[in-house]
């Protein structure tokens, strides 16, 4: 289902139910009054459905967090976060006899400058630290020649648009070490923010309990999920990346979308999650779909299944 359906979906329902509610109450009022209150119901019809679609249209996932297309940006502290990009990636499978058309670093580039101009020229708002959280590259073992260009170049791109780019170790990232140290930057386990009590990880792994920045934390950002969901429309089904919010024990947690252009991800609803931090009951988690660069909040996945 296009995601741009879901406004026209809801405007039809309204439709329907003022056309109902124009049949049934001349059944109980008389018409001198019918018009008045007739025109009242409607109104709040309209204005319920303009709540809704405002709800639903709302980029906030934290007081101090939104969302822009697949990216978490936090204006006060001048920081956006991505994660697991993946660049390379259709080199290993064309090694592997599958053939991938060369698009994701391509689309990658168009949708960070996209971001890029939204915050620096749209908004007037200054870009400091960029977060990436893990899977910046594709292949596991070794870094091919792919990787080595987009990385690079993908790098020096966002080194020109803030103060500071911040790598964070992902399962795939076993050998990004030498393309960090050409650009003189280090590859970390975790960034912490202290003020805001505020941890950024890849999330293949829970940090251990004698963690002090993990004890700390607060809010817990992570990537490595790929965090998707399926909306069904009769027989037709759709699946879409999202955000995802919910709790790691008393803990906010926040579940970035992957960034790259090859796949919407694992299905939350109904595939076996791949980070631990998310081996628990999702049922109140909250969701945020992506579709070409507008995100739809679609409330807990309990009302999904």
């Amino acid at each position: 289902m296009d995601s741009g359906k879901v406004t026209q979906s809801l405007k039809f329902s309204i439709a329907l139910n003022s056309a109902s509610l124009g049949k049934a109450l001349p059944c109980f009022l008389p018409l001198r009054q019918h018009a008045w209150l007739f025109g009242f119901l409607e109104a709040l019809l309209i204005i319920d459905f303009q709540l809704f679609i405002n709800i639903m249209n709302s980029k906030k996932i934290l007081p101090n967090a939104e969302i822009l297309d697949l990216a978490l940006w936090l204006p006060k502290l001048k920081l956006l976060a991505i994660a697991d990009l993946h660049l390379g990636m259709e080199f290993e499978f064309q090694k592997k006899g599958v053939l991938l058309p060369n698009f994701n670093f391509k689309e990658t580039i168009e949708r960070t400058n996209a971001i890029f101009a939204e915050i620096e020229r749209k908004r007037k708002q200054r870009l400091e630290t960029i977060v990436i959280c893990g899977d910046l590259k594709h292949e596991f073992g070794t870094i091919n020649e792919q990787e080595w260009k987009e990385v690079l170049e993908f790098l020096r791109l966002l080194q020109k648009h803030c103060k500071r780019v911040v790598l964070l170790k992902g399962n795939h990232d076993n050998v990004l070490g030498p393309l960090a140290f050409w650009e003189s930057l280090e590859v970390q386990e975790s960034f912490f923010i202290k003020r805001e009590r505020m941890l950024f990880l890849h999330g293949d792994k829970i940090p251990k309990k004698e963690n002090a920045e993990f004890k700390k934390a607060k809010i817990v950002i992570i990537g490595h999920e790929h965090p998707a969901i399926t909306i069904r429309e009769g027989a037709k089904a759709e699946k879409f990346k999202c955000f995802l919010k919910g709790k790691f024990g008393k803990k906010a947690l926040i579940v970035l979308p992957s960034f790259n252009s090859f796949s919407e991800g694992s299905d939350v609803l109904n595939e076996i999650p791949l980070s631990p931090f998310l081996e628990t009951n999702l049922e109140n988690f909250e969701a945020w779909a992506v579709e070409k660069g507008k995100s739809y909040y679609f409330g807990k996945l309990k009302n999904l299944y």
